[in-house]
């Protein structure tokens, strides 16, 4: 249909590629000053991160002709940031807690996504006036999904202000109106987006300064939308990622579920059964977890993300501050064991 090409989604009016290219050639032919194509190739090296890994990951290329803010759009983005908040909230209170990502969303509103495009009427609604809007411009496509995804991202974190509630009602046996509680959360929330809009200049603009575990997502999105030849021998994006979404799910069932002591290996607790400075020291549920290792996923990813996606530099530092915290903190409790012996002694005499 070929007026319902030109009706961008919601209120909001697309540019036809060829009249806009029309436009800048006529221009071109009138005027005298055009700017030179070397400025062009400068402005482009400037928009590619000179990081290598951003560089390969992220295109640099952008179709202004894809409708964004779409009915579709603003459906699955609501409905994926009040569930994604619900269920992080929820399981966060686990001892391990059960983390959600975005990633989860951003794989999940696909189908749907194609389904609405696939079913969803395309009128055009209050045609002939500026108000008109179809719900169904056309195909499913990556800035869609990348809005969705942004939603979700947004409701996928926990909400740090639950944790004075929670202690407040738990320890010091006081209860705090919904009211008090609802505005306690939303200025912490809210502060927090505050901070990263006044920041974005310096942490998010710069082509330098680039966030690894965005990566994953830039990745998956190129997979799931853009078409890519398969390699003799090689895998495609898409396959690699069902390949190891298949493995994934079928190797939680053994820590999940059939042998849930994979979840914590204490070789310390193994050694000493009976002493109860071992458990301390080497129980990953129960004390420090030195030297325990863990087979389950989610409690390798609970607390600090996904070491897959940060690279050595970030990890080895990691690394070097935990197991100094775990020798400072054994050497902590056997002192303060010590002093408390030392002190309980002459009474034992007494």
């Amino acid at each position: 249909m070929e007026e319902s090409e030109q009706v961008l989604p919601l209120l909001t009016k697309a540019k036809d590629p060829t009249n806009a290219s029309s436009a800048s050639s006529s221009s071109s032919c009138e005027t005298t000053e055009e700017t030179p194509v070397s400025s062009n190739e400068e402005e482009e090296e400037e928009e590619n991160s000179p990081i290598r890994e951003v560089a390969l990951t992220v295109p640099t290329t952008d179709d202004h002709s894809l409708p964004v803010l779409t009915f579709r759009m603003w459906v699955l983005g609501s409905i994926s940031c009040i569930l994604l908040s619900f269920l992080n909230q929820f399981f966060w209170y686990r001892r391990e807690p059960l983390v959600i990502s975005a990633i989860s969303a951003q794989i999940a509103v696909v189908p749907l996504g194609r389904l609405m495009a696939a079913k969803i009427t395309d009128r055009v609604f209050l045609q002939g006036s500026k108000w008109e809007f179809t719900l169904n411009p056309g195909p499913f496509n990556v800035k869609e999904h990348v809005l969705i995804t942004i939603f979700a991202n947004a409701g996928a974190g926990s909400v740090y202000a639950i944790h004075i509630i929670t202690v407040v009602k738990a320890y010091y046996m006081k209860n705090m109106t919904f009211f008090v509680s609802f505005i306690v959360m939303v200025t912490t929330q809210v502060l927090g987006f505050g901070w990263a809009g006044i920041f974005r200049k310096y942490l998010v603009e710069p082509a330098a300064m680039w966030w690894p575990a965005n990566l994953v997502q830039v990745s998956l999105f190129r997979a799931l939308h853009e078409k890519e030849e398969r390699t003799k021998g090689g895998l495609t994006r898409t396959q690699f990622f069902l390949r190891a979404f298949v493995c994934n799910f079928a190797y939680y069932v053994f820590p999940g579920y059939l042998f849930q002591m994979l979840t914590s290996l204490s070789w310390v607790c193994w050694f000493f059964p009976s002493s109860v400075m071992a458990q301390q020291i080497g129980s990953g549920l129960h004390g420090l977890g030195i030297g325990a290792i863990g087979l389950d996923w989610s409690t390798i990813s609970s607390y600090l993300g996904s070491p897959l996606t940060s690279p050595w530099s970030v990890l080895t530092p990691n690394s070097l501050r935990s197991t100094h915290h775990f020798l400072t903190s054994s050497k902590k409790i056997m002192n303060s064991q010590n002093e408390l012996s030392q002190k309980l002694k002459p009474n034992a005499h007494s």
